[in-house]
């Protein structure tokens, strides 16, 4: 059954929104890993930096993503359709993000507000590492769930795939009716 063109506008900015937001999450992953080499002092200011705006981006991108591809999957559902496998680990693993997000990531940057650049705290590396081990989780899932979301678009934007029955192997195609083979032989 094909998606109506409401359902691929949905489809699409659900690639969008999942698609920015694993992209900055993999940008945030390779500045935090970088900042790895760095003091206290600079890990702080840059964290603070970080947490000026790009909390917003990440709640801006990941919530569309999450609730339009939630209501794509309650859509189909709706319509007494079966919901591919690759809509559900996508919505699954973008849960698993916001839940992530909610429970490690967002308590230590609150934290982090409050640390003073010339004096963090003395467990600031472990804090940060903590921070880290878990944005590399959400970071992978979201790869994934952006992934799976790809794989269903391009498994269902093509509808059905068919395959072309094959030639009997011992039967050669006819020639057309005026080739030189036919022309030559009279059948």
């Amino acid at each position: 059954m094909p998606y109506s063109p409401v359902a691929k506008a949905a489809r699409g900015a659900g690639l969008l929104f999942t698609g920015v937001f694993t992209g900055f999450l993999v940008a945030v992953l390779v500045l935090e890993r970088s900042l790895r080499g760095f003091d206290r002092h600079v890990y702080t200011q840059v964290r603070q930096v970080e947490l000026d705006a790009l909390d917003k981006l990440a709640v801006v991108t990941l919530l569309p993503a999450l609730i339009i591809t939630g209501l794509l999957v309650a859509s189909t559902f709706r319509q007494g359709r079966r919901t591919s496998w690759w809509m559900l680990t996508a919505l699954t693993l973008l849960v698993g993000v916001l839940a992530l997000t909610l429970v490690i990531n967002m308590p230590i940057n609150a934290d982090q507000l409050d640390w003073s650049v010339q004096a963090p705290p003395a467990d600031w590396a472990s804090v940060r590492d903590r921070w880290q081990i878990a944005h590399s989780v959400r970071t992978s899932a979201a790869v994934l769930a952006f992934g799976a979301l790809i794989a269903d678009a391009t498994r269902t934007s093509h509808g059905p795939q068919q395959e072309t029955p094959a030639s009997p192997p011992d039967e050669l195609p006819a020639a057309p009716e005026d080739s030189a083979l036919r022309q030559r032989t009279g059948r």
